[in-house]
Formats: structure tokens, sequence, C-alpha cells
């Protein structure tokens, strides 16, 4: 299957998150993409009325793609706790209410576990590289490993503070960014995209 090619030029970056946008441009460095964030263009945010990440990651890529006129690239991804049915999901955001309290957020994953044994969790990453004429195309990525509390580490944001991944003892927080770059839901993603549109 043939994949359109990113040729270069603007890259809107269809967030107004900046630690994601900022870990996105890291992932985009050695591309000659000119990358501007959507909340720097004061693009409107979309409801994200998707059911899954993929329907997210589409809705939210189209509608930057469409309002700044260029190529955009869009991230849904959250936490799915294995105990709690894959929950926060694709509201993992939301769980974090509208102050993006991620303390809050991991407060209340913390709570609904309460003595569960299984702290098994995975971070999911759908991306989609979305052009004015409403092409798509989409990559999902993960990486698995079990949840921790209380929260360790400053480095990452979001749920990284209690996400400890499989094979390691450190959270994604404690961990020095460009090893979590490399192995990273939306790193595992990222391979995926760069190989189809960007190599």
């Amino acid at each position: 299957m043939s994949h359109r090619h990113f040729e270069g030029g603007r890259l809107i970056v269809a967030s107004h998150n900046p630690g994601k946008v900022r870990e996105i441009n890291e992932l985009l460095a050695p591309f000659k993409a000119d990358v501007v964030s959507a909340g720097d263009l004061d693009l409107p945010e979309p409801e994200e009325t998707g059911l899954t990440f993929v329907a997210n990651a589409k809705l939210k890529a189209l509608a930057s793609a469409r309002a700044a006129n260029a190529v955009a690239l869009a991230d849904d991804s959250g936490l799915a706790v294995t105990a709690l049915d894959g929950a926060p999901g694709i509201y993992s955001a939301r769980w974090a209410g509208p102050d993006k309290d991620f303390d809050l957020a991991m407060g209340r994953i913390e709570s609904e576990l309460g003595n569960t044994e299984d702290r098994s969790a995975k971070f999911v990453c759908a991306l989609t590289l979305a052009w004015p004429d409403g092409h798509c195309e989409t990559f999902e990525g993960t990486v698995t490993g079990a949840l921790t509390f209380p929260q360790r580490g400053d480095k990452g944001f979001g749920y990284d503070p209690i996400f400890i991944p499989d094979g390691y003892d450190i959270t994604f927080a404690e961990m020095d960014p460009d090893k979590k770059h490399g192995m990273s839901h939306r790193a595992d993603a990222f391979i995926k995209l760069v190989a189809a549109c960007f190599a």
C-alpha cells in the first residue's frame, strides 16, 4: 500500500498541550518541517467526539489542516489501565479536568484501583498526518508497563510519574527524555509514520 509523503515546509502540530508539542517537535527535528502548533496559531480545539484514539487523532488533524491550509499532525493518546477496563483511555485528558490537573487524574486512578493487585497498563498513541484536501495517514503505537504510587519523577508530563515501562524500574518521569522518546507509545507510532510518510 502506498502512502502519501510529507514534502517539507510548514507542519501544524494540532495540539494546545505544550508538553506534547515539545515532544513531537523533538521527534520531528531530523525532517524538513517548519513546525508550528495549533495553539501558537490560535486555532480552535475541536471537540473530541470520536470513540477511539484513531478517530480523535483524525478529527484534530483534519480540523487544523483545513483551518491553516497546511499539513497537520495530530496525536491522540492516553493511558489504558487493565483493571479499569481500559479507562481513562480516550478520556485521559478529561480526567485531568478543565485545568489539566494530572495530579487530580493520577489520584483518581489510584483511588479507583483501590486494593486491586493488577497494576498493568499501557500508553496508546494514534498519530494522524492530514492534508487540507482531507487525505489522512494514521499509525498507532503502544508501550506496556505497570503503575506505581505515589508519583515519581518530574521529567515527563501527564501520567508519566506513575507509569513504569516493562523491563525498567523507573517511571517515564524519572527517565532521561531521550530514552523515553526512543521507546514511548508516541515513538512507536512515529517510527511507523516516518517510515511511511517521511522516509
